[in-house]
C-alpha cells in the first residue's frame, strides 16, 4: 500500500528527531531510545532519600554524586528512592521537599536524566501512621476517604508471607489497600520527577495473581491506572516499569506489563579458585538469553525483551569467604559486597568483563553499573553504604571506580 505524503514526512520526522536526540520520548518510547538509556544505567541506592546508614543519618556529600552522574554520562539513575519500612517519613514535606530539590539541580544541567523509584514487595505497620490524599483514591477510580493506610488490609487474606520480614508482610496486589499503597507511592514519586520504576519481586506481591486462565489480571488492572495517571502528570507523558521478571517477564495477553525486565547478575563461584567469579549461561536463575518474545507497553515487538542486569545486595552467608555452592552467593558474599571486597584494579577488570561478556553473549542485555549499594559483608560486622566516588573523608567507603563506568559508557 502506498504511504501517503504525510505519513512519509511523519515518518522522515521521527527518524530526524532520534537522530538528533538518542533519548528523547514523550507518551512513549522507542526501542532505540530505551536502548541508550538503559546502556547508561547506574544503580544509585536512595540518592534522593536520607541514607540511615551514614553518621548522624545524613546521606553525606550529594554534590559528588551529583558530579558523578555528569561526569559518567549517566542517562538512568536507579532505584534512587523508596521505603523499607519506615513509612512514616513520608508524612514529613521535608522527605518529599529535598528529593524533588536534588531532582531539579541535576536536571538543570542534564534533562535528559531518569529517576527511578522503587516500590518493595515489603510493608510495615508503620503504614499506618500514613495519610491518603484523595488524589490516590480518584487516580484508582475509588470513593475519596478520610483515613490513614490500613496494614492489615494489605496482606494476603490466607496468611501467606504475612510474617516474611519479622513485623513486616508482603502486600498482595489482589488487596484494594495495597493498590492505593502502591499508588500513592508511585504517584508521589512521578510528582517529584521520576520516571521509571522498580516493581521488586512481583511474583511475591502477585503469588495469587500469577495463576494459570486469570494470569497477572491484577497487576495488568493496577498498572493500567497508572500508565493512565502517568499520561497526566509524568515529565515526558510516560512510565518506564521493570521488576524482578525472571526468565518469563511479566506477559499479559501477549503485551508485557513491564518496559524492560532487571535482574540480578548470578555471578558463578569458579570452585577451588577462591573469589573468582565468572557469568555463564544458563548458570542458577539467571536470565541471560531469556527471549522473551512479547509487545512492549510502547507498542513495538521484540523477541528478546530488553534487561539489566545489577549488583545485587540481600546479605551474606554464615560463612563470607567460603564457597557457598547455593547459587546466589558468590563466595559467601552477596554480588555488590563481592565487587567490594576486591582491590581497585580487580573490580575494573571485573566489569570491563562482564560489560564484554554481556555484548559477546546477549545484545538484549545492559549492565548496570554501580553507583550506591548497602554493603553488609556479614560476620556482625557494620552496615555501611558503599559509593563509586573515590573514597574521602566524607565519603570513607567510595570504590573510586567513576572513570571506570565512564569509559564503559563510552565504549562503543
Amino acid at each position: 500500500m502506498r504511504r501517503t505524503i504525510s505519513a512519509i514526512l511523519a515518518i522522515a520526522l521521527a527518524v530526524s528527531c532520534t537522530s538528533r536526540d538518542p533519548y528523547h520520548f514523550d507518551g512513549s518510547i522507542s526501542e532505540e531510545v530505551l536502548d541508550n538509556y538503559l546502556s547508561r544505567a547506574i544503580t544509585l541506592s536512595e540518592f534522593l532519600t536520607v541514607n540511615p546508614y551514614c553518621v548522624d543519618g545524613e546521606y553525606s556529600d550529594k554534590e559528588g554524586d551529583i558530579d558523578y552522574i555528569l561526569n559518567t554520562g549517566t542517562k538512568f539513575v536507579g532505584r534512587a528512592i523508596y521505603r523499607w519500612g519506615g513509612e512514616q517519613v513520608l508524612n514529613e514535606p521535608a522527605f518529599w521537599e529535598g528529593a524533588k530539590e536534588l531532582v531539579e539541580k541535576v536536571h538543570a544541567k542534564d534533562p535528559d536524566v531518569i529517576f527511578q523509584c522503587a516500590v518493595f514487595e515489603a510493608v510495615y505497620p508503620t503504614v499506618c501512621q500514613v495519610h491518603i490524599p484523595a488524589w490516590t483514591f480518584e487516580a484508582l477510580g475509588l470513593p475519596v476517604e478520610d483515613r490513614n493506610f490500613r496494614f492489615a488490609d494489605m496482606l494476603f487474606p490466607d496468611g501467606l508471607y504475612n510474617h516474611h520480614w519479622g513485623e513486616g508482610g508482603v502486600p498482595d496486589i489482589r488487596q484494594v489497600e495495597t493498590q492505593l499503597w502502591l499508588m500513592y507511592l508511585i504517584g508521589s514519586y512521578i510528582q517529584i520527577g521520576c520516571e521509571a520504576v522498580h516493581l521488586g519481586q512481583v511474583y511475591l506481591m502477585g503469588a495469587h495473581d500469577h495463576i494459570e486462565g486469570r494470569e497477572w489480571e491484577n497487576w495488568y488492572s493496577f498498572i493500567t491506572k497508572v500508565r493512565r495517571y502517568a499520561t497526566k502528570y509524568a515529565r515526558r507523558h510516560w512510565i518506564l516499569f521493570d521488576c524482578h521478571g525472571g526468565r518469563k517477564g511479566v506477559v499479559y495477553n501477549g503485551t508485557s506489563l513491564i518496559d524492560y525486565n532487571a535482574y540480578p547478575l548470578r555471578i558463578k563461584e569458579v570452585e577451588g579458585e577462591p573469589m573468582k567469579g565468572i557469568l555463564e549461561m544458563g548458570y542458577s536463575d539467571s536470565v541471560y538469553g531469556a527471549d522473551i518474545s512479547c509487545t512492549t507497553p510502547s507498542g513495538w515487538h521484540t523477541d528478546a525483551l530488553p534487561y539489566l542486569v545489577e549488583f545485587d545486595n540481600f546479605g551474606a552467608t554464615s560463612t563470607p569467604g567460603e564457597y557457598s555452592g547455593d547459587g546466589y552467593h558468590v563466595w559467601g558474599y552477596d554480588e555488590i559486597c563481592w565487587l567490594y571486597m576486591m582491590s581497585h584494579d580487580e573490580k575494573c577488570e571485573w566489569m570491563d568483563y562482564a560489560y564484554e561478556w554481556i555484548k559477546e553473549n546477549d545484545p538484549a542485555g545492559h549492565l548496570q553499573m554501580p553507583g550506591a549499594r548497602v554493603i553488609n559483608v556479614g560476620g556482625g560486622k557494620p552496615v555501611f553504604m558503599s559509593r563509586a566516588v573515590a573514597p574521602s573523608e566524607s565519603v570513607p567507603y567510595g570504590m573510586g571506580i567513576e572513570e571506570k563506568v565512564k569509559e564503559l559508557f563510552e565504549r562503543k
